[in-house]
């Protein structure tokens, strides 16, 4: 006991992403910013409607294009991609989070942790990078059907692929050293780490932030600017 108590007193004022207690066996995440009771009740409610909602509505979509082949058209495969990596959020990452909110702590470990800040990235920047890829179909489309085919599902299909390959590209990265997963918050959820101020850690989170938000917003606001551009032009 008076091993297990130093450990955790320890832990408690420590910097560090995990400690292990000797008493128990497991690794719990630490953090400088703390929440009450109520404060990880709240949190647990609202992960809980998200994840619940999030399965259900992605899960419908999916059901209505399998079930309605007059849905399955090349553009809309974008959509379910979208679709698909949102429902992967709700099932591989959203119960791991909720279930630490509900218990005040990380409850699976730093392997736990490092899977769930990967997975989420992963998928997060899959939505994005779809958007747009949808974007741009739909702008090219515009453009004439002879640089545009709307029933050319290898040309989605490679956009799908793209959206996967690049996501990964830049999910990997601190799985092998540069920049790292880790606990973010209260403790209850694990990401990139965006607060340790070293080279190799800002180097990645400035890449990460251009080529994942940066470019792809710029791509989405400069698709449909274009579309509505051409409206505009359509109503005069």
């Amino acid at each position: 006991m008076i091993v297990s108590n130093l450990s955790l007193s320890t832990c408690a004022r420590s910097e560090s992403v995990f400690c292990s207690s000797a008493g128990d066996g497991y690794l719990e995440a630490t953090s400088n910013h703390t929440l009450s009771p109520t404060g990880h009740l709240v949190v647990a409610v609202c992960l809980g409607f998200i994840g619940t909602f999030g399965f259900l509505n992605n899960l419908l979509v999916l059901v209505l294009f399998c079930r309605y082949k007059l849905l399955r058209s090349p553009i809309n495969l974008l959509l379910i991609n979208i679709s698909l990596s949102d429902m992967l959020v709700c099932v591989l990452g959203t119960p791991f989070s909720f279930a630490a909110s509900t218990q005040g702590r990380w409850l699976i470990g730093e392997r736990g942790c490092v899977w769930y800040g990967f997975a989420n990235t992963l998928f997060g920047i899959v939505s994005l990078i779809s958007l747009a890829v949808l974007s741009y179909e739909r702008y090219s489309t515009m453009l004439g059907a002879t640089e545009a085919d709307s029933t050319n599902y290898r040309k989605v299909g490679f956009g799908v692929a793209v959206s996967w390959l690049y996501s990964l590209v830049w999910s990997v990265p601190p799985l092998f050293g540069w920049s790292r997963y880790g606990p973010e918050g209260p403790g209850t959820t694990c990401s990139v780490n965006w607060t340790t101020k070293t080279a190799n850690n800002i180097s990645y989170i400035i890449c990460l932030f251009v080529f994942c938000l940066v470019v792809p917003f710029m791509v989405i606001v400069f698709c449909y600017g274009k579309l509505l551009q051409a409206i505009k032009q359509v109503r005069q």
